[in-house]
């Protein structure tokens, strides 16, 4: 049948709702027919795929439309194309069929298909005996979505995809393109409006910004070494292991020699060693997705799918998580399901609808920064959600996510005034439909991959954010391995601001968290956010002159290391850098030539060590019995003390005096006697202390020890055998 006029005018357009129609290879009752658009070419001659001539089409519109009777059944086809002395091929993509299959559209529906990123996306395969990428996209209420790029000089009349209505979905398979094209989707709205052109939103790479084109890639790699690391994480209870955590931003932390980003090949040489020297047990990253804007951190991602290309390519991210993990080190990676930039060529108003976001801003903007929510409780959304904090521990075999900004994601009125949002179904203030995306993350990933941990920042008293997210629990508990403990973050870093002759009156910013200090599963975060935005180091934190800064600060983190919790620090604090964190410029390295700055480093780097060697330490972070006090009510010396301990460990002793006032022969009490070492002092010279102390142990009489208490430090003794 011939198509109509009007028909064949909206083909060459490109703005046929059906194109798959009408183009491609058809059987019909007088035989086989093709019909195809191809421009430039004054002749065509079909062939099969192994290059048998099927027949001539005949050009039957000046633009470039061919059709005409070809042998055979219908099959996938290419075309012999001349114009004048030139010649080329072109592979018909119309004439192949579907790649996503019923049981894709039936899961897709459902929202439960947890290998979104297998199936949408663009995909490298082998379809009908050609080799070339598939597309798929999700639009469900647009009019015509088209693949533009590269191959196709970005022109949206050239291949309209074909629409599977039931799910919203787009598809269409390109044959003989592979890896390393660019492309977007030029979506047609419900009403007719063209939008920007958009990024895929399950693109596995992009272009280098400013650029924001999708570009076809292979996430992951196929040579991974780290079988022993990960059997063994899957086989542990993280609450139980030592954790101490260095969180890097990799655009910072160092840079080349024109002052350009390190690739992840780059910094898998330099940082992974560096943090092995340190003792930390994991490395957390600042968002590596892809995002557009350099000051966001990443915060503001366009690309949830795709490493930043500031670093290089996808492979690269992979081959760094392998690398520390063969060195026993784990990778966390900041994930930010919060909210989203609305960025033109993201998912903002993708189909000309609000589909990934909420269309009332009382729901769907977030005024702190004026990017758009997630729309939780639709289906597609949370399973495009999910299945990201999937995609990243299969393909990329990240160790855990840490969840930023979950508070705002659980209270509809985060953040905005009376009037500015809206309540609940019960007319609570509680977002449901987010603790139902958080839960089923949890559930999901801790039930796919053994071994991976989630962590919530979360500054509130939800109830439950680290307890299991059993069906049958109460319906708050989120189901996060650990949660960031904010408050001791808070209280600690205000009492160490403090003149000491003021701490004896606010004794309680120590003691008080651990009235709470095991009601969650908690880590301890001296983060980014404590250093940036006018807020100073932690170095320009502490009270006192320089000496004493050094001195508080060297006294706060050995107070912390043997303080209930897994450990968290930010890049650059463990040599006490000076000046503010600024994403622009690397750390100050030229520090650690500075004895001081050193001595810091290495009080770390022992902290670790004792940190992972002691049980006592590390064991019982998160239960209550690996904790009692023994001096809890010395206010008048700003004296604290406690006991750390595990089964079958010796137990540890943690004593801080946070005055500049030298005690000797202070009162200890030990719960056991005999002789207790002296296993880390903050004030030991090699750090840049006094070098005050015990001259390696104590001894343990009628349930006391007599002490010395070095100033503005913190001592640790371990029972001896």
């Amino acid at each position: 049948m011939k198509p109509p006029a009007e028909a064949i005018t909206a083909l060459l357009e490109g703005t046929h709702a059906d194109p798959f129609s009408l183009l491609g290879v058809h059987q019909g009752p007088e035989g086989t027919f093709a019909r195809a658009i191809l421009p430039g070419a004054e002749k065509a001659e079909a062939h099969d795929l192994a290059g048998k001539k099927l027949g001539k089409l005949k050009r039957i519109d000046p633009g470039g439309l061919f059709e005409g009777k070809i042998r055979g059944d219908a099959q996938p086809v290419q075309y012999r194309c001349t114009a004048g002395p030139h010649e080329w091929w072109v592979t018909d993509a119309y004439s192949f069929g579907p790649v996503l299959g019923p049981i894709d559209d039936l899961l897709i529906a459902q929202g439960t298909h947890f290998r979104l990123f297998d199936k949408l996306g663009a995909h490298p395969i082998r379809h009908e005996g050609a080799d070339g990428v598939h597309f798929a996209v999700w639009a469900p209420n647009a009019r015509l979505v088209s693949l533009v790029g590269d191959f196709n000089d970005w022109d949206h009349r050239r291949h309209p995809m074909r629409q599977r209505a039931d799910i919203g979905v787009w598809e269409i398979f390109l044959p003989k393109i592979g890896l390393g094209r660019a492309y977007k989707f030029r979506v047609v709205g419900p009403d007719g409006t063209v939008q920007p052109l958009k990024a895929d939103p399950f693109a596995f790479a992009s272009e280098l910004r400013p650029r924001t084109a999708s570009i076809t890639a292979l996430p992951g790699k196929h040579d991974w070494g780290d079988e022993a690391h990960r059997a063994h994480w899957s086989a542990v209870d993280p609450r139980r292991e030592a954790i101490a955590i260095y969180e890097v931003h990799p655009g910072s932390w160092q840079r080349d020699d024109n002052g350009w980003f390190l690739s992840w090949d780059a910094m898998a040489e330099r940082l992974i060693p560096y943090v092995v020297e340190l003792g930390f047990t994991h490395i957390e990253f600042l968002p590596v997705s892809e995002h557009p804007y350099d000051p966001s951190w990443g915060y503001q991602t366009t690309g949830l799918y795709a490493p930043s290309a500031r670093f290089g390519d996808p492979a690269g991210f992979a081959r760094f998580v392998d690398g520390a993990h063969r060195a026993g080190v784990g990778v966390l990676i900041d994930w930010v399901p919060a909210h989203f930039p609305t960025d033109e060529h993201g998912l903002a108003h993708f189909d000309g609808t609000a589909l990934y976001e909420h269309e009332d801003p009382r729901l769907g903007f977030h005024p702190d920064w004026n990017t758009a929510i997630y729309n939780f409780g639709r289906r597609e959304v949370q399973s495009f959600l999910v299945n990201n904090a999937l995609f990243w521990a299969e393909r990329y075999h990240v160790d855990g996510l840490r969840v930023d900004a979950v508070a705002s994601m659980l209270y509809r009125d985060y953040s905005r005034e009376a009037g500015e949002w809206i309540p609940n179904a019960e007319g609570g203030r509680e977002n449901w439909e987010a603790v139902e995306f958080l839960r089923a993350t949890n559930k999901a990933l801790y039930g796919q991959h053994p071994g991976v941990m989630t962590i919530a920042e979360e500054s509130t008293s939800w109830p439950g954010v680290s307890l299991p997210a059993y069906d049958e629990g109460p319906k708050t508990s989120l189901g996060f391995g650990f949660k960031w403990n904010m408050g001791f973050m808070h209280d600690t870093l205000k009492y160490m601001a403090r003149d000491p002759v003021h701490r004896q009156h606010h004794h309680d910013e120590i003691t008080f968290g651990l009235m709470y200090a095991f009601s969650e599963n908690f880590v301890l975060p001296l983060s980014h956010d404590e250093v940036v935005h006018g807020k100073g180091s932690l170095l320009n934190k502490m009270s006192g002159d320089d000496w004493q800064q050094f001195a508080n600060l060297r006294a706060y983190y050995a107070l912390m290391w043997g303080y209930p919790g897994k450990k968290l620090l930010f890049m650059g604090q463990e040599f006490a850098q000076r000046r503010e964190w600024n994403e622009d410029r690397a750390l100050d390295w030229d520090l650690r030539g500075a004895p001081a700055h050193e001595g810091v480093r290495n009080l770390v780097r022992d902290l670790n060590k004792l940190y992972r060697t002691s049980s006592a330490l590390h064991a019982r972070d998160c239960e209550s019995d690996g904790f009692e006090w023994l001096v809890v009510d010395d206010a008048a010396h700003s004296v604290f003390a406690w006991l750390r301990k595990a089964p079958g460990a010796k137990p540890v002793a943690v004593v801080a005096n946070m005055t500049p006032m030298l005690h000797t022969g202070y009162r200890l009490p030990l719960p056991h006697d005999g002789q207790w070492r002296e296993v880390l002092n903050s004030d030991a010279a090699v750090y840049g202390g006094s070098g005050q102390g015990n001259l390696g142990a104590v001894t343990a009489q009628d349930g006391a020890a007599h002490v010395t208490l070095p100033p503005l430090a913190t001592v640790l003794f371990e029972l001896a055998e």
